[in-house]
């Protein structure tokens, strides 16, 4: 009797922990802010949980629940899934984890076995998982998106998304859209062609791809001059969000290549640099807009974009809110694809402002040159990669602010499969480093409310909170929540290796806790007495 008693109760536990994640609880996850379903929390992007246990009176009860070690000497970028008591995790460069959310004990893990060759100019990083029904979705930095079972950790198929021996990598969590994985693909340094894929999350089939750069007799293909489309960069290497009433997918393009040479690709160079709507079911471009032109300075369109109904100048509007590299915020009708705001949120010393069509009129003593040319924002961009956050109670968005500056040299580009493809170099100003900081701002009019200066450099996304916080990291390692109103700081702990990824809350057993990757490992929070 006892064993079929204890039968019974690992059965009932294998159920609870081990749930289906279907198309209708992604659709629904604000629903669940017990769990978090997708790298951004939800199709939205909001990266804000409605959980309330920690907040402005409780924080200072806050402290360590435990600590997972990863064993890389990678950066570690990611951003784990919570589904029903159990956490997915990738480590880098491209291996999983199944965790108990209550005590960080691994349930399984997943290594991939990668070639000794790898391409990746920017680190062997990986960013996170998608979860669709019981399978997790995982792309390599061999450029592979692979399907794992998610009780177990093993492999249901595998498939090649592009060469990796030509540069490319996937380094973004995957973005389940329907019965669909979305993978976009990072190499804008190698001198690849980009493209976003959709395949189908059963069999691993390629459903649609959509170019980034056109081929001949395509719609903007006459923006490269000559040939230069070939190796046109423009690379998918964050992951998009998605607005289900619309059908649209809505995805940032990078660089075009090479990064900083563009006398041998003259042209706007569409789509790089650029937001892109495509329709879910078939990869066709609704609409784009290009941030900036012609780019050799870098500045990647890599931001999340954030979805918000709201009210814009006495109108109720389908807005999507993009924080470019270029230090412009702009605001845009997501369904249109209208522009409804531009406003400069940092300091930048290479145009002279942004016509009425969005255009930006760039400085020609800005551009890059044999001898060397201090550019505002740096290479690195007024804002990266890391996250925004959107908080519906305060009706602030937050994000973290560079004002790093960056000299760079012209230099020659030749293009060689597998190669760096850059066409410059560039370095630090010792004497002019620069500051950071988190900012909340009016999304509809781009208004500063509060800054939170810190010390140097910032590479953290953040997370705000129904209990009117908002948490954030620096590359010093130091972990913080903010009053979400003020900006105060209300709590701080030291974690003792950088910080350069994004938090996320959820619920363990009832209780809120809240898990951010520092250095090679996970810390969790929680509230202690």
């Amino acid at each position: 009797m006892k064993s079929l008693t204890l039968l019974i109760f690992v059965l009932n536990l294998s159920v609870s922990l081990w749930g289906q994640v279907t198309y209708e609880r992604l659709l629904q996850a604000d629903r669940e802010p017990g769990n978090w379903l997708t790298y951004s929390g939800s199709y939205n992007s909001h990266r804000y949980s409605q959980l309330d246990q920690i907040n402005r009176q409780s924080i200072q009860k806050l402290g360590l629940k435990w600590v997972f070690q990863m064993r890389t000497l990678h950066e570690v970028q990611s951003t784990p899934l919570v589904v029903d008591g159990i956490m997915y995790l990738t480590e880098p460069p491209s291996n999983a984890h199944a965790l108990d959310t209550r005590t960080g004990r691994t349930f399984w893990s997943y290594t991939r076995d990668l070639p000794d060759e790898i391409h990746a100019c920017c680190g062997q990083v990986n960013r996170g998982l998608a979860i669709l029904g019981d399978r997790l979705y995982l792309g390599t930095v061999d450029a592979h998106l692979v399907a794992l079972d998610a009780k177990t950790g093993s492999v249901i198929w595998d498939v090649e998304v592009a060469d990796r021996r030509t540069g490319h990598s996937i380094t973004l969590a995957p973005l389940v859209v329907k019965d669909k994985i979305i993978v976009g693909i990072s190499g804008g340094e190698f001198g690849i062609r980009g493209f976003l894929d959709a395949y189908d999350a059963k069999s691993g089939k390629r459903v649609w791809r959509f170019h980034t750069v056109p081929g001949p007799g395509e719609p903007g293909h006459d923006t490269w001059e000559g040939d230069s489309w070939k190796t046109g960069g423009a690379p998918t290497w964050l992951t998009g969000s998605f607005d289900p009433e619309l059908n649209l997918i809505y995805w940032g393009t990078g660089n075009p290549s090479p990064d900083f040479q563009g006398e041998d690709r003259e042209g706007d160079n569409l789509y790089s640099d650029s937001v892109i709507a495509l329709d879910a079911d078939t990869g066709h471009l609704k609409w784009y807009f290009q941030f900036t032109p012609h780019d050799v300075f870098d500045w990647d369109a890599a931001q999340i974009p954030v979805l918000l109904d709201a009210e814009f100048q006495g109108s109720m509007r389908k807005l999507l809110l993009w924080p470019n590299r270029n230090a412009f915020y702009y605001v845009f009708d997501r369904e249109t694809g209208e522009l409804l705001l531009v406003k400069q949120f940092a300091r930048q010393n290479w145009t002279e402002g942004i016509d009425p069509k969005g255009r930006p009129i760039v400085k020609p003593e800005a551009l890059p040159t044999k001898e060397g040319v201090v550019v505002f924002p740096g290479i690195q961009g007024a804002i990266n990669w890391f996250s925004t956050s959107y908080n519906p109670k305060t009706g602030f968005f937050y994000l973290p602010v560079r004002d790093v500056p960056t000299l760079v040299t012209t230099g020659d580009a030749s293009y060689d499969p597998g190669d760096l493809f850059l066409g410059s170099r560039w370095q630090g100003i010792p004497d002019e480093p620069g500051r950071a900081v988190i900012r909340a701002m009016v999304p509809q009019t781009g208004e500063t409310v509060w800054e939170y200066p810190l010390h140097r450099d910032v590479w953290t996304g953040l997370l705000s909170t129904a209990g009117n916080l908002v948490f954030g990291g620096s590359i010093e390692g130091q972990f913080f929540a903010l009053d979400a109103a003020t900006g105060k700081e209300l709590w701080r702990i030291n974690t003792g290796a950088q910080i350069i990824a994004a938090p996320i809350s959820y619920l363990s057993d009832g209780q809120q806790l809240v898990t951010i990757a520092s250095g090679n490992a996970l810390f969790t929070f929680g509230l202690v007495e």
